[in-house]
C-alpha cells in the first residue's frame, strides 16, 4: 500500500481534505449511570465530541446525519436467534456490560441498534461518495454471532457488510481495528468472508484471534513504537473497497481498561497517518472503546484529523457548558418564570384581588419553568429513557432559602428523584448561589450500587446539576456557585470547575488526586468511607469544607497550590 499512501499525500495536498458526514443521535447516551464511576466509560463521549465540533465550525448542526434503527432483519445476517432473544432479556445483557444492575435493556438495545444503523449508512455513503465518513458511537468489534461481551451487544461493523454483500458489493473490506482490545467479534462474525482482512494493533493477549492480522504491542508501549507498528501494519494493508477503521479512544495512558499509553498527541498523529494512508478511499470511522475523561477528545480528534486539521483540541473546552450556555440563550424570561400575564396576577394577589397562582424560587423560577428547562437540557428525556415518566416539580421559598424537588413515576409508584435546597450567601465578599443540599436517586433501582452516603444509586446527572446551577446563578447576577462537597466523589466530579476555597484545603485535594490516580473515583471514594486512606501514614477523615465555581475562574493561585500539594503524601491500603 505504499505507493498508494504517496499518491494519497500528493493528492491530500493538491486538493485538500475531502468533506467528512457525521452520525449521531442523542441516543447514543448509554442509559447506565453507574459505568461512569465504575470503569470511567462516559455515556456522553459522542454528544462532548459533536459539541466540540459545532463550536469549533467544522460540522454544522443542521449537518449532522440521524440514524435510523438497524432492523432485525439485518442483525439476523449476523447473529443467531438465541441471542437476538436473550437481547431482551436482564440476563443477556448483563453479560454483554459484566453488571448486575437493574437494566433497561430496550433502551440500551435502542442505542446498539441506532448506532448499527448509522455505521451502515456511513458506509453506504462512503461507496456512494468515496469519501470518509465519521459514526460517533460504533465499532462493537466484541460481539459474536452468538454472544455479546464487552459493552458490544451486536457487531455494527459485520452487520454492515453483511448487509452490503446481500446488496451487491463485492470489493475488499478492511477493518483496521485500532482498538486497545483484540477484533475477536469481528473475526469470529467476518470469518466465512474471504474479501475481508481484519489488521489490529492491541495491547492486550487473548490469545490468537483466527481471520486478524494482529500486532501485540507490550504494556505502556507509547506513542513512538505504536506509530512504527501502525506503519508496518498499513504497508501489509490490501487496497480497500471499502474501510472500517476503529479509532479507539482506549489507547490512552489515562485509560483504566486500555494499556498501550499513548497521549493524546500521538493519538492525534495515529489518526492522520491512517487518513492520509486512505485518502480518497471509502471509510467508516468508528470510535470503539474509551474509558477516560479524555475519551472524546480522541472521538472529536478523529474527525479533525479526517478534515485535515492538524492542530490539537485546546484545553479547557468543557463540552456540558458549552452545550448548555447555547440552550440558556434560548430560555426567556417568559419561559422560566411565567411570563406578563404571570406577573400581574402575582401583583392582583398582592393586592388581595384574586389568589397566588404559583410558587417562585427567587422570585423568579415557577414550577413550570423549572420543568420546561429541565426538558430543554434533556434531563427529563434522559430520565425517560432510563425509566422514569410522568415528572412533577415542586418549587418552594422558605425565607432565604428555596427548595426544588423532582417527582416521577416508575413501577406504578411516585420516586422522589431529585431534592435541591439553595440559598443566596456572600462568600469572600462576593454574592454566590449556595447549595446547601442537592441528592438525586435513582431511586427504583436496587441499593447495591450506591456510594457513601446515598440510600440509592445516582442518577448519573453530576456533571448537568453542576452547570444548571452555574446557569441559575448567571441568570441571578450571581458570581458563583458554592457547596459543601460531604464526600470524596462530589469533590472529585466537580473538580474541573470547582475548588476549595482554603489554599491547603484545595493543595490536599490535589495531592489526594495525583496520588490515588491509578484507583477509581468509586474506589476511591469508598476507601475513603472505611479508613482506608491515609495522609502522610495517619488515618484521614475527609475535610467537608467549601468549594466555589467562580464565574470567572479559579482565584486561587495554581503555582502556590501546586508547591503547597507537594508536601502530603496519600496512600490506599488495600
Amino acid at each position: 500500500m505504499r505507493l498508494h499512501r504517496i499518491g494519497n499525500r500528493l493528492r491530500r495536498v493538491l486538493l485538500g481534505a475531502p468533506a467528512v458526514s457525521v452520525w449521531h443521535d442523542p441516543r447514543y447516551r448509554l442509559p447506565l449511570p453507574g459505568l461512569s464511576g465504575r470503569i470511567g466509560l462516559e455515556p456522553r463521549r459522542a454528544d462532548f465530541a459533536l459539541s466540540y465540533l459545532v463550536d469549533s465550525g467544522l460540522v454544522r448542526p443542521d449537518a449532522v446525519r440521524r440514524p435510523r434503527r438497524i432492523g432485525y432483519d439485518a442483525i439476523a445476517r449476523v447473529h443467531t436467534p438465541s441471542w437476538i432473544e436473550a437481547l431482551h432479556t436482564q440476563e443477556g445483557m448483563a453479560t454483554v456490560f459484566g453488571v448486575a444492575d437493574d437494566l433497561p435493556t430496550e433502551e440500551i438495545l435502542v442505542t446498539s441498534r441506532l448506532a448499527a444503523g448509522g455505521t451502515l449508512e456511513a458506509a453506504r455513503l462512503a461507496l456512494r461518495r468515496q469519501a470518509p465518513t465519521l459514526n460517533l458511537l460504533g465499532g462493537f468489534h466484541h460481539a459474536h454471532p452468538d454472544r455479546g461481551f464487552g459493552f458490544c451487544p451486536i457487531n455494527d461493523i459485520a452487520i454492515a457488510v453483511a448487509v452490503l454483500r446481500d446488496e451487491g458489493f463485492t470489493g475488499q473490506v478492511v477493518v483496521l481495528d485500532l482498538d486497545a482490545h483484540p477484533p475477536d467479534g469481528t473475526a469470529a462474525c467476518l470469518a466465512d468472508d474471504d474479501r475481508v482482512y481484519i489488521g489490529s494493533i492491541s495491547g492486550s493477549d487473548w490469545g490468537d484471534v483466527d481471520g486478524a492480522d494482529e500486532t501485540l504491542l507490550p504494556e505502556n508501549s507509547g506513542d513512538d513504537v505504536y506509530l512504527a507498528a501502525l506503519s508496518d501494519l498499513l504497508r501489509r494493508v490490501p487496497e480497500p473497497g471499502l474501510c472500517f477503521v476503529i479509532a479507539g479512544g482506549d489507547v490512552l495512558a489515562e485509560d483504566r481498561l486500555g494499556a498501550l499509553g499513548l497521549t493524546l498527541d500521538g493519538v492525534r498523529r495515529r489518526d492522520l497517518m491512517v487518513a492520509e494512508a486512505l485518502y480518497r478511499c471509502p471509510q467508516v470511522w468508528l470510535p470503539g472503546g474509551g474509558y477516560s475523561d479524555p475519551a472524546w477528545r480522541v472521538l472529536a480528534g478523529t474527525a479533525l484529523a479526517l478534515a485535515g486539521v492538524r492542530t490539537p483540541i485546546p484545553d479547557g473546552y468543557d463540552a456540558i457548558h458549552a452545550a448548555y450556555s447555547r440552550i440558556a440563550r434560548r430560555l426567556t424570561h417568559a419561559d422560566l418564570s411565567g411570563g406578563p400575564d404571570l406577573e400581574m396576577a402575582e401583583v392582583l394577589a398582592d393586592l388581595g384581588v384574586g389568589h397566588l397562582p404559583t410558587r417562585r424560587l427567587f422570585g423568579f423560577y415557577t414550577e413550570s419553568g423549572v420543568e420546561y428547562a429541565l426538558e430543554q437540557y434533556g434531563i427529563l428525556p434522559y430520565l425517560r429513557r432510563i425509566g422514569y415518566g410522568r415528572f412533577r416539580v415542586e418549587v418552594q421559598q422558605d425565607g432565604e432559602r428555596g427548595r426544588v424537588r423532582l417527582f416521577a413515576y416508575a413501577d406504578g409508584r411516585e420516586h422522589l428523584l431529585v431534592e435541591t435546597v439553595l440559598e443566596i450567601k456572600t462568600l469572600d465578599e462576593q454574592r454566590v448561589l449556595y447549595v446547601h443540599w442537592h441528592t438525586q436517586r435513582d431511586s427504583a433501582r436496587l441499593k447495591r450500587n450506591a456510594l457513601p452516603g446515598q440510600e440509592h444509586p445516582g442518577l448519573g446527572l453530576a456533571q448537568e446539576s453542576r452547570d444548571l446551577f452555574g446557569q441559575m446563578a448567571l441568570r441571578l447576577e450571581l458570581e458563583g456557585v458554592a457547596f459543601t462537597p460531604s464526600y470524596f466523589h462530589v469533590a472529585y466530579l466537580a473538580r474541573e470547575q470547582s475548588s476549595f476555597v482554603e489554599l491547603e484545603r484545595q493543595a490536599r485535594f490535589i495531592a489526594m488526586l495525583r496520588d490515588l490516580e491509578a484507583h477509581s473515583m468509586l474506589d476511591v471514594t469508598r476507601a475513603v468511607a472505611e479508613g482506608r486512606v491515609e495522609l502522610d501514614g495517619e488515618r484521614y477523615a475527609w475535610e467537608a469544607d467549601p468549594m466555589v465555581g467562580w464565574k470567572d475562574g479559579p482565584r486561587l493561585d495554581t503555582k502556590k497550590v501546586e508547591q503547597a500539594a507537594a508536601k502530603y503524601r496519600f496512600t490506599l491500603r488495600a
